[in-house]
């Protein structure tokens, strides 16, 4: 078995764990394989080389983004030019579009095989990327089965592979389990999930707690549990929450462990929306922007659908409140029966969770070694 060497780019925290993923799985179908690129703890500890901290990569926001720009390029333009010396036989780039792509692009001219992994939003804005996309990359790998059917019309070569999160929730989560793990009583319970950027909380907040007060109206015995991302959202969050009778119980992280214990999710649009339907709980999903960027995706957006719920079922699974139709009132009326109802959305969710259920890390290292003729 001759010795392969491929590389790998992963730029955040969620692109690590599905690099280690795939890394186990390339390991175990082909043992002489030696890995090289830009990696988190989790790629390090499955015997990546990294070339500097991945934490480097990992910025978020326009401002800050502009603010490393040169740092950015430069740490960019050295890789392409390390990777195309070392010439390995396949390069990954693991989500991170901005920074992967034209890296792609660069190492595809230079003759290297190429392939992506967790597709970017094309197939809601800024679908001209494709074209990049299709330029660069030999191989795109999905997670998701509409985003597959995109590529496909545009010719872009994809496999969809599955979710890796589909394999490690279960089919069917442990609600008592989970309450007593995290000492909630056995009563009505309501996680509200209003995002993890300071902006989304700063716009959804105030509203999720109003309409956690108007539902308590409606129904007395119910209680909250709201999973912080970190000690500043849990701040902000407290701050929100003073003066206001309440009861909520504030986790530090542990979301995955509040949709288990909740029986219903007020939550804002993203990726835990995903998280919210393999845990086969029901949703009432808000969104608020700020007027003019709201004004301007409007005229961007090709997708009927915001929530990724309604993308995966094709059709409108799960109520969708957005900007001004977001009200307390509103959101209130919606929520209140899938606290003991909900069962057509959970029977939606179940089926999608099937579909996304693959076994990802192999699916993707079985199509990793397909492209540079590597199978079993």
């Amino acid at each position: 078995m001759a010795n392969l060497r491929i590389a790998l780019v992963a730029g955040e925290a969620s692109g690590d764990i599905l690099g280690a993923g795939l890394m186990r799985a390339l390991k175990a179908q082909y043992p002489a394989v030696e890995f090289i690129g830009v990696g988190g703890p989790l790629m390090q500890a499955e015997g990546l080389n990294s070339y500097f901290p991945m934490e480097r990569l990992s910025v978020m926001g326009l401002v800050e983004v502009l603010g490393r720009l040169r740092e950015l390029l430069k740490r960019r333009k050295d890789l392409i030019a390390t990777l195309i010396a070392q010439k390995p036989d396949v390069f990954i780039g693991i989500d991170a579009p901005d920074f992967n792509l034209n890296i792609e692009l660069k190492l595809r001219q230079a003759g290297i095989k190429t392939v992506h992994y967790v597709s970017p939003s094309v197939w809601a804005w800024r679908q001209k990327r494709v074209l990049k996309i299709r330029e660069g990359c030999d191989l795109m790998l999905t997670l998701l089965p509409f985003e597959a059917r995109f590529y496909e019309e545009k010719g872009v070569p994809v496999r969809f592979v599955g979710h890796t999160l589909a394999d490690t929730i279960p089919l069917e989560a442990d609600r008592v389990a989970a309450r007593a793990e995290l000492g909630l009583p056995d009563c009505p319970l309501v996680a509200l999930m209003p995002g993890s950027r300071g902006g989304e909380v700063s716009r959804l907040g105030a509203l999720f707690l109003d309409t956690a007060e108007r539902l308590r109206a409606m129904r007395p015995g119910l209680r909250f549990v709201i999973p912080c991302a970190n000690p500043e959202r849990r701040a902000q969050l407290e701050e929100l929450l003073a003066g206001r009778d309440l009861p909520v119980t504030l986790l530090d992280g542990k979301s995955h462990l509040a949709l288990a214990a909740c029986n219903a999710v007020l939550i804002a649009s993203g990726t835990a929306t995903l998280e919210a339907l393999l845990y086969k709980r029901p949703m009432v999903v808000a969104y608020r922007l700020a007027p003019l960027t709201f004004w301007i995706l409007k005229r961007m957006v090709k997708s009927p659908y915001v929530s990724l719920p309604n993308l995966l079922a094709q059709r409108l699974l799960v109520p969708e409140l957005l900007q001004d139709d977001a009200t307390v009132e509103a959101l209130a009326q919606t929520l209140s029966p899938l606290i003991d109802g909900g069962e057509e959305q959970t029977r939606g969710f179940d089926e999608i969770h099937r579909t996304l259920r693959l076994d990802a890390s192999n699916q993707a290292a079985d199509a990793v070694l397909n492209l540079i003729g590597q199978t079993r």
